[in-house]
């Protein structure tokens, strides 16, 4: 019996599972609570917490430890890496706990994949596609001043497990394709798959994009300068309206879509407006990535959560559906698509990427 582990750390929650094969044997969501974390400095100061409690989650489930194989951690805010599956190592330990490009609870995957392979017999460490998956040609690191380059991070895990998927659906390989993929949840990115690389997509940590349930999307410049030399809000309040209060949370202090949709569906002009104004601008970056592409698409996908509000998905597709046929992917099984990984790994399929 080869198992796989799959884990993937949230800011309060840790979301395991075990696979045998390409079956979810096990799977549960730990949820810690804030005076539970309240100890830890900095995120990566909770690996060992976290650990043992996963250790102990999956005694309590009977798994048979020394029986796993692969731990696939979600991967973390580390240098720009190629897509694939990457091997846990020294190099990648040491960005994982710096992170060169801030905290964020996905670092975690690593680092807790590493400390519980330690204590096994026969178990490797992985993290696989992070959100630094880099597969942009040159023009589009051009941003308009050599001071700015544009940077890819997106969801790369899903967004390629979905792609994948879809190739699959109509008996085709993904590297033969051009798909537009567009992720929609708390942050939405919209990428240009070329033959089997994202060539451009919007940087969703820095909320480049569509406006989103929690994050502004891409503002007018002049008017965002002038507020940051206003005197009026501090850096780290101007980072908030970006991510994290910006979008519907801004508009309605919520992020939740649904919540939205409701109110929207019940005569709530504002709330229908915003939702509608979500929807086209997921579209003009749709349009926009058609071009990167050339006009040369096989398929538009929409995922995330938001692709399960029937309302939206309506509206994009209105607005795209004569660059290709749209496909709708609702959710993200992050959990899947990191144990389908761990199986190409322990089948000799998967082409281990070395980080340095």
């Amino acid at each position: 019996m080869n198992l796989i582990l799959a884990i993937n750390p949230g800011s309060t929650s840790t979301k395991i599972a075990i696979f045998e094969g390409p079956h979810q044997a096990f799977v549960t969501n730990i949820n810690h609570s804030i005076e539970d974390l309240k100890p830890f400095k900095k995120i990566t100061d909770q690996r060992s917490f976290r650990k043992e409690i996963i250790l102990r989650e999956l005694n309590n489930a009977s798994i048979h430890l020394n029986s796993i194989l692969a731990i696939m951690g979600r991967g973390g805010l580390v240098k720009p890496v190629r897509s694939g599956v990457i091997e846990v190592n020294d190099a990648l330990m040491r960005d994982l706990i710096d992170s060169p490009l801030g905290e964020h609870a996905s670092n975690l995957g690593g680092l807790i994949a590493h400390d519980i392979a330690l204590e096994l017999k026969n178990a490797k460490a992985y993290i696989v596609d992070p959100v630094v998956v880099d597969e942009f040609e040159p023009i589009a690191r051009i941003s308009g001043h050599p001071l700015f380059e544009r940077k890819s991070i997106f969801h790369p895990l899903n967004q390629k497990a979905v792609a994948r998927l879809h190739a699959s659906s109509i008996a085709r390989n993904y590297e033969d394709l051009n798909l537009i993929v567009a992720h929609l949840g708390g942050g939405i990115t919209v990428g240009a798959h070329k033959k089997g690389r994202v060539v451009d997509v919007n940087n969703g940590l820095d909320a480049e994009g569509p406006i989103t349930p929690e994050r502004s999307g891409t503002l007018p410049c002049g008017d965002l300068v002038n507020l940051c030399f206003s005197g009026k809000f501090t850096h780290d309040e101007i980072k908030l309206m970006l991510k994290g209060k910006g979008g519907y949370v801004a508009y309605f202090g919520t992020n939740d879509g649904y919540k939205v949709q409701q109110m929207a569906a019940a005569g709530d002009e504002k709330a229908q407006l915003i939702q509608d104004a979500l929807a086209y601008q997921v579209a003009k970056f749709i349009g926009a990535m058609s071009t990167v592409l050339k006009g040369e698409v096989d398929g538009i996908l929409l995922t995330g959560g938001m692709a399960h509000g029937q309302t939206i998905v309506d509206a994009i597709t209105e607005r795209v559906r004569h660059i290709c046929p749209v496909f709708v992917y609702p959710g993200e099984d992050e959990m899947r698509a990191l144990a389908m990984n761990g199986l190409r790994v322990i089948n000799g399929q998967a082409d281990i990427v070395e980080y340095t």
